[in-house]
């Protein structure tokens, strides 16, 4: 088993240099990973190899078509193992990406089960926060002081609505703090209760080893969403992966070609799930890139690149806790159990300053914001209702946030050092970076 640092030689890029301030070049770093990352060689050589037999799925006789849907259905078979799905209960749907699988969820789940209440978190990305609100009364488990989930409030709702919850969708791991949620206790409780649980994997499957059908049957997970963009295959792909029995009911949310048996002016006949739910031609291209970058990720063990990218989260904490003017936001102790995700400010700076200058002067990419959590993070940030209430009425006012450093497995101890000296450059030169930076603050 070659290191982590070997590793790098497959991610595309990896050596680009990147133009700065002063007029020259640097190699560039990238530490946001969390919103997207790059793609890897596997995967580019995947999609070369099939190219020369692209063709339709599920509608020609050539051989071409026959190959090219053999090949998209097989691939269901390898991300169902991957993730612990039994095809024979299970269905694992093709979607653009995590956003699109929820949104299916919601309007499925809604043609299923009917009216209801569905649990979602305080720490959730919009994706699964928005997608309920318009269909369900839908309810929010809280989290603590440090943002990580509250189990007991999980339970006290589910009490209280007295059998009304018919789901609970949690994110697998915060996109804003990185903790990862103890999902298989979640599954116990949620279960206990008669109702579903659903996991927004999109953070959580492209660093640690996931198995929704766990030998009790109390911890399975019954919907799982992950993205190919996260995980090292950026070709427009998404996952849903639910109950076969689920799916054969009801109408899906998008109809038309290959989602039908039967069609005539008075009656539809559905197919078979998933591709009820598949509407139009399939994106084989995108499948091709995620089963590669799967059994890429499964050749490096999700295990070690775990312990990897903790490390890195654990070195890279203790070197932010140097610099005084840094604010960490949530748990700091290296114990515990997140990926590789760490948010912060610079005091009196504001976070879009500090990723532009982080880019500008040395070529390291960040992100900054509310990385589309808001309500979570304003909690993080005690932002005070009448600060939110500004905000409503002042929309192109610079919004509060935060600096996101987030790691993949080919980051290296040498980039976090790096990092640590270009801020420790900025608290040094605040004033300077404020003046140079302030008019490149996002409305």
């Amino acid at each position: 088993m070659k290191s982590f640092d070997n590793f790098r030689d497959i991610i595309i890029g990896i050596d680009t240099k990147v133009p700065i301030e002063n007029g020259g070049y640097t190699q560039s770093i990238n530490f946001d990973n969390a919103a997207t990352t790059p793609p890897i060689k596997p995967v580019l050589d995947a999609i070369n190899n099939f190219s020369p037999w692209y063709s339709s799925i599920h509608r020609g006789t050539g051989f071409k078509s026959k190959l090219s849907s053999s090949v998209y259905d097989s691939a269901r078979e390898t991300i169902a193992a991957f993730v612990g799905a039994n095809l024979l209960d299970d269905t694992v749907i093709f979607v653009k990406n995590a956003t699109e699988a929820i949104n299916k969820l919601s309007f499925r789940l809604f043609e299923t089960i009917g009216t209801g209440v569905v649990l979602s978190s305080s720490m959730e990305h919009h994706s699964n926060d928005l997608p309920w609100r318009n269909k369900y009364l839908t309810d929010f488990i809280e989290t603590d002081e440090n943002g990580a989930l509250d189990i007991d409030d999980l339970e006290c709702k589910l009490l209280r609505y007295n059998g009304r919850v018919k789901l609970v969708t949690v994110t697998g791991a915060s996109n804003v703090t990185g903790y990862i949620n103890p999902i298989y206790d979640i599954a116990k409780i949620v279960h206990k209760y008669g109702a579903k649980l659903a996991v927004d994997g999109a953070q959580l499957v492209p660093h640690m080893p996931i198995n929704i059908r766990k030998d009790n049957p109390l911890e399975h997970i019954d919907f799982l969403v992950f993205s190919a963009h996260k995980m090292y295959a950026p070709f427009g792909t998404g996952v849903l992966i639910g109950p076969k029995s689920f799916f054969k009911i009801g109408v899906p949310e998008i109809v038309g070609g290959g989602t039908v048996k039967v069609v005539t002016k008075n009656t539809v006949v559905w197919d078979d799930p998933p591709n009820k739910e598949e509407a139009g031609s399939p994106n084989i291209m995108g499948v091709i890139a995620l089963e590669a970058a799967i059994k890429t990720l499964q050749r490096m063990s999700l295990s070690k690149i775990l312990q990897h990218e903790k490390s890195l989260t654990n070195y890279t904490l203790i070197r932010l806790k140097e610099i005084p003017e840094v604010t960490l936001y949530g748990n700091q102790d290296s114990s515990f159990h997140r990926v590789g995700i760490i948010p912060f400010n610079i005091n009196n700076v504001h976070h879009n300053i500090v990723a532009e200058a982080l880019s500008n002067e040395a070529g390291i990419a960040v992100r900054s914001g509310c990385f589309c959590a808001q309500p979570y993070v304003q909690k993080l940030l005690a932002i005070p209702p009448e600060q939110l209430m500004y905000s409503i009425r002042y929309p192109n006012s610079p919004h509060p946030g935060l600096v996101r450093i987030s790691f993949g497995f080919y980051n290296t101890i040498t980039e976090v050092d790096t990092l640590i000296n270009a801020l420790q450059e900025i608290v040094s030169n605040k004033e300077t970076y404020i003046k140079k930076y302030t008019k490149k603050i996002p409305n």
